[in-house]
């Protein structure tokens, strides 16, 4: 009698077994499992259990042995290697020396019925028991797969079977401590085994509550494969290990997190978004390496002191959690280039926001400010700014200095006026929907050249300035939900517009059938109007001399807190004393007198030389330009389009301080030679007019023009030299009867077309 404990099986990496488990269709028995689970064995002890023993097996092949025999039943590969030896042999035989499990022998246990018939039907051959009785350490030989057809995949039974002993001992080994009463680990071992050589773990979308021990000491403690494997020419060198870099807990159950995070101080990346955390551990200010921290989508009270010494940090999220403040130190994150703090509950942003000089992207969207710091001007990089659904009434003034600024969302506060832009020329988009806005006017508008989407949806506007057309480059105009009655004509020569939507305005002017016709159709029926822009007869009676004051109906509310002196749309021949008169000593820098019918420029406007900067006198019907607009001295824009002008005054070099004019829709048949003599001009528009040549050379010393519009004229030739005017930005010349350049240069952008030329002058 003998015990299967007696034997002194060894349970780790074991030599490979020839002919045993390395070959699925190896003959040699398969092990009986009533032998090994039943508790004792006869006087000669299960056969392959010797085998086992002899051949220095351990416990945890035999066991798999075992456990493979007992789901092989009768199907598979297994099944018909038993159905074989089964008719080889007779019957009730069974292996082993003498009849040591045969029913009732000398009082031992009888297997229950049908357990050992695995052994019942299969005979080990002489060779194999001698082998067994010597103990021999020469494992049977193995049949030649070349004999054998191969059956199976990689991932087939077969192919599990034909495993080799050490992968066997492994995994027993894992079963072992499982059904020892031990918790299995909550991250696979596999996952860690990658993590120690990518750097990176990612454990989102697993259940956890909480984030296991060796997670935090994955780079500290020996990994289970030394335990198992101590050759240096393994394949699996588990020495070789990289630091985690990267590790993702998103999607979890996580309430807390551990101060354990420390333990992981080469972290660049760590994601915790989407959790139930409501506090960060102070630890991860010790995190000197973390770059980009994603902490949005949880339940977040506060940002802990300690998170602003991550100076190296570049990317913070905490949008959609419930913060009601900052921590003053925020300034020290000073390497911080994006930020989003969008959906909680902040009312201030703290004035050492002046200190993120790299900040290109913040997003406060959806919080519940009033105001913004005047401090954020400061931020020089700043390229986006979402301030999206707050409880904004005004924007500080200082935010116009932000050179760098690109993108502006300001949409769903309770705005009623827009700050100027006068140095933000890098603005792209400028979102103002659904605020309360009732005037847009040319000091919106006149330094926003890079604008290509304007959204002004959901206000109170009542007109649209012509100087919209000032915007070249605008691809996007939303003007829905407002209270426009009437379009400028000139909104149809915007060259790169392609979407405006019009929905929900009292328009009266355009037929119903053309709005509905689409944008490209809208826009051609604006340029159609354009030379005879005559407006409908309006309710109130034209102004004569016999007009009160009351009724010339003059905006004091613009004079006094606009400083704008408007005047527009009246069909006026002349301009009443009146509106003059209401100026008083208020410094007025905008004049508006488009609109009406005017054959010359008011006298009085002189009256204004100490403040006015901005004159529009569009869309009437000036013939010339009077001296009196030349005593302006602090001009900085000259609107005259529309009218029926043929040159300027040369007086008008003395506008030293000119930046901007609208020469569009006149009868120039020359190039007005009094702006070559003015150096401060920027851009200069001359489009639609009889215009025959230009002087390249003239042009190059102008080195402040960034924009020249000269479509629809008729430029028979282009001089080669315009090409080294350098400082022009944007050159329009379509329209014109040239041959050269052909319109597929024209249609690659001034650059391209530039580039043409100075290839086109003679060496």
């Amino acid at each position: 009698m003998w015990e299967p404990e007696a034997f002194p099986l060894k349970a780790g990496r074991v030599p490979a077994c020839e002919g045993l488990l390395g070959d699925p269709l190896c003959p040699t028995p398969i092990p009986c499992p009533t032998h090994w689970s039943g508790g004792r064995a006869g006087p000669g002890g299960c056969f392959l259990l010797k085998l086992f023993r002899g051949s220095g097996l351990g416990l945890a092949v035999y066991q798999r042995a075992a456990h493979r025999t007992r789901r092989a039943g009768s199907a598979g590969l297994a099944g018909r290697q038993f159905r074989a030896a089964r008719e080889r042999r007779p019957a009730g035989r069974v292996p082993g020396r003498g009849a040591g499990l045969q029913s009732g022998a000398r009082g031992r246990p009888q297997p229950r019925q049908g357990e050992h018939e695995l052994c019942r039907t299969l005979q080990p051959t002489g060779r194999e028991k001698q082998w067994a009785q010597a103990g021999s350490r020469k494992p049977p030989a193995r049949l030649d797969p070349a004999q054998v057809p191969a059956r199976g995949g990689p991932g087939s039974r077969a192919s599990r079977l034909a495993a080799g002993p050490g992968d066997g001992a492994m995994s027993a080994a894992r079963r072992g401590r499982a059904g020892a009463g031990e918790p299995g680990p909550a991250v696979p071992q596999g996952l860690l085994r990658a993590a120690r050589k990518s750097g990176v773990l990612n454990l989102s979308g697993r259940d956890l509550s909480e984030v296991p021990q060796h997670v935090w000491r994955i780079n500290l403690d020996t990994p289970e494969e030394a335990h198992q494997n101590l050759s240096f020419s393994a394949a699996d060198r588990w020495w070789e290990q990289t630091d985690l870099t990267k590790l993702i807990l998103a999607s979890n159950k996580l309430q807390c997190l551990s101060e354990d995070v420390r333990l992981l101080p080469a972290l660049t990346v760590l994601d915790i978004h989407d959790n139930q955390l409501t506090a960060l551990p102070s630890a991860i200010g010790i995190l000197e390496n973390l770059q980009k921290l994603d902490v949005s989508h949880n339940k977040l009270k506060n940002i802990p002191e300690e998170l602003t010494q991550l100076r190296h940090l570049k990317s913070l999220l905490v949008q959609h959690n419930e913060l009601s403040h900052l921590p003053d130190g925020f300034g020290q994150l000073v390497s911080l280039e994006e930020l989003n703090l969008s959906n909680n509950h902040l009312a201030t942003i703290p004035t050492s926001f002046a200190s993120l000089t790299n900040l290109i992207r913040l997003n406060v969207a959806q919080n519940q400010l009033r105001s913004l710091p005047a401090e954020i001007c400061s931020m020089k990089s700043l390229k986006q700014l979402d301030c999206t659904k707050n409880f904004l009434e005004t924007i500080p003034p200082e935010l116009a200095s932000m050179a760098s600024l690109e993108q502006l969302y300001l949409r769903k506060n309770k705005l009623h006026f827009l700050p100027e832009f006068p140095s933000c020329r890098l603005l792209k988009e400028l979102h103002v929907g659904e605020n309360q806005i009732e005037v847009l006017n040319t000091e919106h508008l006149k330094h926003l050249n890079s604008l290509c989407v304007l959204e002004l949806r959901d206000n109170k506007l009542k007109s649209l300035p012509d100087e919209i057309t000032l915007l070249q480059k605008l691809e996007r105009l939303d003007l829905a939900n407002n209270d426009i009655s009437r379009l400028p004509y000139a909104l149809g020569n915007l060259p790169h517009l392609k979407f405006l939507a019009l929905e929900g305005n009292p328009l009266r002017a355009i037929r119903r059938d053309i709005l509905q016709k689409g944008t490209q159709e809208l826009l051609k029926y604006l340029r159609s109007k354009i030379q005879d822009d005559i407006t409908n007869p309006s309710e109130e009676p034209p102004v004569t001399a016999m007009t009160l004051p009351s009724e010339s109906r003059i905006n004091m509310h613009a004079i006094t807190a606009l400083k704008l002196l408007e005047y527009s749309e009246k069909q006026a021949a002349l301009i009443p004393d009146e509106v003059f008169n209401a100026v008083g000593s208020n410094p007025v820098t905008t004049v508006n007198l488009s609109k009406n019918q005017l054959s010359e420029i008011p006298a009085r406007i002189v009256e204004l030389k100490e403040s006015v900067c901005d004159v529009n006198l569009g869309f009437n019907k000036l013939s010339s330009i009077s001296l009196e607009l030349c005593l302006l001295h602090r001009l900085t824009h000259v609107d005259v389009r529309n009218n029926f002008l043929t040159s300027l005054p040369e007086e008008m070099e003395a506008l030293t301080k000119l930046q901007i004019i609208n020469l569009a829709f006149n009868r120039f048949k020359i190039f007005p030679s009094v702006l070559y003599r003015i150096p401060t001009l920027e851009t200069i528009l001359l489009s639609n007019n009889q215009v025959g040549s230009i002087d390249p050379f003239q042009l190059k010393k102008m080195d402040k023009l960034g924009t020249l519009d000269l479509q629809n004229n008729d430029l028979l030739q282009v001089p080669p030299e315009l090409g080294n005017c350098e400082t022009l930005r944007t050159l329009l010349l379509e329209g014109n009867p040239f041959r050269t350049p052909r319109a597929a240069i024209l249609a690659k952008g001034t650059a391209a077309v530039l580039e043409y030329l100075r290839s086109r002058i003679p060496t």
